[in-house]
């Protein structure tokens, strides 16, 4: 068995691997700062806040984009805060399926872990592909603006999809070790980055009034009222503040795991949080006319804002590069989640290929074979655009309700834990007696935004416009269901069967 001492982790890492029946495989590298850059820039808040900002002014307009980020923000801090107190009970890099192998009813543990896990590397899997896929748009956003002749192809995101997530492939092989590095010299150029933003839009822009920013709703999704509209335009905070589970699932890598994951969580919700609030009060302010910045060529009203206020394709340029720069930094992050979340379920034979995907190269100590396997999925998931846009956007929507499902899924089986008095996990961070009334407040918040999350955001609905997210979801539940059933059943270790609690 190798030195826990010598992969940097420390007595509690061990005890704690130990109890949960894992061997320590990969380098605990990680620290508090690099941990808190690593959730910080690849939730990237402030900037995915700018870049969702058209469904949100869709529908909402700038009132609801002001307060329904306010609302998600408010709501996400019960999850965060759930999701901080799993982490330090069972910090391994299974994370969702883990918690809930360990907390559902006993007759059910083993099957509802296992429809977890399909969710989570599910989930992860396809928020990849999306994110790396409005790099790609963004960039070919502001060849419409530097370059009049420039023609909008298909073909040209998904180029730019597989070479984006190339170079965040070497940051997670070749350089992995420098990896926590990175993360810490990232989280700097994503505060810098925000006053780089804020600051020109406060000093250049015309200011729209409080009364606008804060009080003008409208419903250009026609729906039935601009209650509806709203909940439907939440579709907008809720993808940029997703991601709770990002760094849990590098709990494995962390030194000092129970204690210093659950705070970097915490802080990462709080300064991201806050982040992005002030951002999307800035960009309601000095956005001008809605229905125009809607109309942008470029695809992205934030850009058309950028160089209204600049004057500038120069300044423009500079501005939308440092977000490019910042999401690009998020899909490194996501690749590193994608990877360990994948070689975790195969770890517990939950795939098929297991005993491939789970390898872990010796000397590297990364699972560089599911590193690969992302990788190669990305690539074939970004192919789906050149055929149809309005089906890669379907599976990046799956996404954001792949990974909700988890959280209720195994915020749930901790809400039944404690309810039916059992003895709950020794933890580091700790929610205290308030706990079960935070968990029962997540739970509550994630059914009603899990909902509008099919729906599509208009309601005159087209083929192109239809939010296939839900015909996807429920697909790939059913395929997950037989593979259970025929194989899964067969081959699954459910963690709770290797944990032992009592050491």
């Amino acid at each position: 068995m190798r030195n826990y001492s010598q992969l940097g982790g420390t007595e509690a890492d061990e005890q704690e691997m130990r109890m949960l029946g894992r061997t320590q495989q990969l380098n605990r590298n990680f620290r508090f700062i690099s941990t808190l850059g690593f959730a910080c820039t690849l939730m990237s808040t402030w900037e995915i806040a700018l870049m969702t900002s058209f469904f949100g002014l869709l529908n909402g307009g700038t009132a609801g984009l002001v307060w329904g980020y306010f609302v998600v923000w408010l709501g996400y801090m019960l999850v965060f805060a759930t999701i901080a107190e799993m982490a330090s009970m069972a910090p391994t890099s299974g994370g969702q399926y883990h918690w809930v192998s360990e907390f559902a009813p006993r007759n059910c543990q083993k099957f509802i872990s296992y429809l977890v896990g399909w969710t989570s590397v599910l989930g992860w899997q396809t928020g990849l592909a999306s994110l790396a896929f409005l790099v790609g748009t963004m960039i070919q956003g502001l060849l419409v603006l530097d370059n009049d002749t420039y023609v909008f192809e298909r073909w040209h995101g998904t180029l730019l999809v597989i070479a984006i997530t190339a170079f965040c492939i070497i940051f997670n092989t070749f350089l992995a070790k420098k990896l926590p590095m990175v993360e810490g010299l990232v989280l700097i150029i994503h505060l810098l980055g925000f006053f780089a933003v804020l600051i020109p839009l406060w000093v250049l822009a015309p200011r729209n009034s409080p009364k606008v920013v804060f009080t003008e709703f409208s419903n250009l999704g026609e729906w039935d009222s601009k209650g509806l509209s709203f909940m439907v335009g939440l579709l907008a905070p809720i993808y940029t503040l997703i991601g709770a589970d990002s760094a849990v699932h590098m709990s494995e890598e962390i030194k000092d795991a129970s204690i210093v994951l659950p705070k970097a969580i915490m802080w990462a919700a709080t300064i991201n949080g806050s982040l992005g609030f002030v951002m999307i009060i800035t960009f309601c302010f000095t956005l001008g006319s809605v229905f125009d910045i809607l109309e942008t060529p470029t695809g992205y009203p934030f850009i058309q804002v950028f160089y209204n206020v600049t004057q500038s394709k120069a300044g423009t340029s500079i501005m939308t590069a440092i977000i490019i720069v910042n999401i690009t930094s998020a899909c490194i992050s996501t690749v590193a989640t994608v990877s360990r979340q994948t070689w975790s379920f195969a770890r517990d034979k939950g795939l098929p290929f297991s005993s491939f995907i789970s390898h872990v190269k010796p000397g590297w100590n990364i699972p560089l074979n599911a590193v690969l396997l992302t990788f190669a999925i990305t690539t074939l998931l970004s192919l789906i655009n050149i055929g149809s846009t309005v089906a890669f956007n379907a599976i990046g929507s799956l996404a954001v309700s792949a990974i909700l499902g988890t959280y209720i899924i195994s915020f749930v089986c901790l809400i039944l834990r404690r309810l039916r008095k059992e003895p709950m996990p020794p933890r580091r961070w700790s929610l205290g007696g308030v706990g079960i009334f935070i968990n029962i407040g997540a739970v509550c918040f994630l059914l009603v935004v899990w909902v509008f999350v099919f729906f599509p955001i208009d309601k005159n609905v087209t083929a192109k416009t239809m939010n296939w997210n839900v015909v996807m979801f429920c697909g790939t539940m059913i395929f997950a269901v037989i593979y259970y059933l025929i194989v899964g059943r067969k081959q699954y270790t459910a963690p709770v069967d290797l944990v032992k609690r009592h050491l």
